[in-house]
């Protein structure tokens, strides 16, 4: 549940209906405008509407702290005094668009300020008017963006206390509604407790910053609830879909967690046809991010269907990378594939679709590897040292693990009481003082 709250000028299509009744209006009402300003003598009704208009944006965009600037501008456009002005036709408007820039610099953001300068060389006071307008649009929606992103952190704690009372008060109703919480987080310490798995092309842990996940198997030191915790949130990408006993405090969560988990299983696909591919058509190929980009594009594209058909998708897959390869290294001038490298090539591709696949096991056992890494180190310190067979989607991985980690974050926040309740009766007693759950 972690927002990014922004909000950005409605941008109409000119060719909408809406948009051209819109600019219809606009138009006129600036024609109108320059009609009355060039009277004789000067009608000043409509630009005194506008300079109310402008006054109130501009009080509008002041901190409450301000008061002097606040001051400045009631004085300097105080309504009553420039309808006294227009009465007389002493109206100077090119003297107040100048003042209005002189305050818009001021007060616009370090992002509005090219755009405030280009209006110094307006000559047309209609057209500084216009323009005038225009910004401060722009600078009313800067505040808001402003002032929203100055609330998000206590709406972020608001929204952390009430999704805390609303389960607190199921809770007390349904003293058992912890049973699969409890289950999950049990079966994440008995995991840490496990000896690794063997595996002939396993990689090295040691290869990435951070513990790997089996680290504890061989660690006399007792579990931490950290460990534990990281544990339970990365088994989540692993569910089994028949398995109804889904924690409760991430009930809420489960559709983006299952989007994640689709999202990993395509990363995997993907790493191990780059792996593949990469092994046989050597460095000179793979260097060119061009190349690298449209093998990416062609495999997600020919993907679509995996889940469903696996082998059909990889038969595809493989046909049109050995002819991507075949054409580049043409295109480049070098060597072909010989006719066997070529066939192992397809092979290799081809068995990828099983699940069993050597390669896929490995990819797939690194990105979770590095998937645990975000929650312990963060997403930025633990692409620094990707390990092999990943750093062709660093891009791809980068988003998948700030997902994972903002997810699991907040509700960490939520449920972190709970957990840390839990984590007491499965971790060492010499782990008491640091069961609290802490932040990943």
């Amino acid at each position: 549940m972690n927002h990014d709250y922004h909000m950005e000028e409605k941008i109409l299509p000119p060719s909408s209906l809406e948009g051209k009744v819109k600019e219809t209006m606009h138009n006129a009402f600036w024609d109108h405008l320059k009609e009355q300003l060039s009277a004789a003598p000067p009608d000043f009704s409509c630009a005194l509407e506008l300079l109310k208009e402008i006054k109130e944006i501009l009080l509008s965009l002041l901190l409450p702290r301000q008061n002097r600037l606040r001051i400045e501008i009631e004085e300097a456009l105080d309504m009553d005094f420039l309808k006294q002005k227009a009465e007389h036709e002493a109206l100077d408007v090119p003297y107040l668009s100048k003042y209005i820039l002189n305050m818009m610099t001021l007060l616009c953001a370090p992002v509005r300020d090219e755009a405030v300068q280009k209006l110094e060389n307006v000559t047309d006071p209609v057209q500084l008017l216009r323009g005038i307008f225009q910004v401060l649009g722009l600078m009313k929606m800067d505040m808001v963006n402003y002032t929203i992103q100055s609330l998000q952190p206590h709406l972020q704690e608001h929204s952390i206390q009430y999704e805390r009372a609303k389960f607190q008060e199921l809770l007390d109703e349904q003293p058992s509604l912890l049973n699969h919480t409890t289950k999950w987080l049990t079966k994440a310490a008995a995991d840490l407790t496990m000896p690794p798995p063997t595996c002939p092309d396993t990689p090295d842990s040691s290869s990435v910053a951070g513990p790997s996940p089996n680290e504890a198997a061989n660690n006399p030191e007792p579990l931490s609830p950290s460990m534990v915790l990281s544990q339970g949130f990365l088994n989540l990408l692993l569910w089994d879909p028949e398995n109804e006993e889904f924690p409760e405090t991430l009930l809420m969560d489960r559709t983006r967690l299952q989007e994640l988990e689709s999202q990993l299983h395509q990363l995997t696909i993907l790493a191990s046809v780059l792996l593949v591919a990469s092994s046989f058509s050597g460095s000179v190929l793979f260097g060119s991010p061009q190349f690298v980009d449209k093998l990416k594009r062609v495999t997600k594209s020919l993907m679509e269907d995996f889940n469903s058909r696996p082998e059909e998708a990889m038969l595809t897959v493989s046909e049109q990378v050995s002819q991507e390869i075949h054409q580049s290294l043409k295109n480049m001038g070098l060597a072909a594939l010989s006719s066997d490298n070529t066939a192992s090539l397809i092979g290799q591709l081809q068995n990828i679709a099983k699940k069993e696949n050597c390669v896929r096991s490995v990819i797939d056992q690194r990105i979770h590897l590095f998937l645990k890494c975000c929650l312990v180190l963060g997403v930025q310190r633990s692409l620094l040292d990707l390990p092999g067979g990943l750093t062709l989607i660093e891009a791809e991985l980068a988003e998948l693990g700030q997902r994972f980690v903002n997810l699991t974050y907040h509700n960490q926040q939520v449920f972190g009481p709970y957990y840390t309740e839990i984590l007491k009766t499965l971790t060492s007693p010499a782990q008491a003082l640091e069961t609290k759950v802490e932040s990943l």
